[in-house]
């Protein structure tokens, strides 16, 4: 009998976007290729999610905040063997290229960043938004620092204002698994 590898483990950022509330598939992809996955929702993505639906198919609690010191450490989402941020929004883009660390989801990704943990971003971001230097310098930067952002030509393009609603069903999902190296096994 041949033994199977153990599962890798995979932290999807949720941030507060038009697909977060379709962040659902992501995670069904990502366990259809093997994989076991958390959940970190930005504080404002939290609305936009169906946390109940989201722990039940993980087995794992959505956070959204750093653990209390009474609480038991555990495997965290920051012990991940690689991150997809999807949707990425504007802010989080440009705050996670300058290290600030403001938020849960944030902090992780900072530190797996400065650890060479392989960390995907798949921006939902408006071409006013996408256009602005803060966010064409804060993706240079994020790739820099080996960060795979799905961004630009080629890859996710930013849709026009207003207009984000009619992009959602075709947010690349299954692009940022394989990005991140989560692929089929076998």
């Amino acid at each position: 009998m041949t033994e199977q590898p153990p599962a890798q483990f995979l932290t999807i950022v949720v941030c507060a976007a038009g697909p977060a509330g379709e962040a659902y598939r992501l995670v069904e992809l990502a366990l259809e290729r093997g994989w076991k996955v958390d959940v970190v929702a930005t504080p404002a993505a939290l609305p936009f999610l169906d946390a109940p639906k989201l722990e039940a198919v993980t087995g794992r609690p959505v956070r959204s905040e750093h653990r209390k010191p009474t609480e038991d450490r555990g495997r965290s989402p920051s012990d991940a063997d690689a991150f997809v941020v999807a949707p990425a929004t504007f802010n989080t883009v440009c705050k996670l290229a300058l290290g600030v660390g403001d938020t849960y989801a944030l902090s992780i990704l900072g530190e797996a960043i400065g650890r060479g943990v392989p960390v995907v971003v798949l921006p939902f971001v408006n071409s006013a938004l996408a256009g602005r230097k803060p966010f064409v310098e804060a993706v240079e930067s994020l790739r820099t620092e080996g960060v795979r952002v799905l961004f630009g030509p080629g890859e996710w393009l930013p849709h026009p204002p207003a207009t984000g609603d009619g992009r959602i069903a075709s947010f690349p999902w299954g692009a940022a698994l394989d990005a991140a190296g989560v692929r089929l096994p076998g």
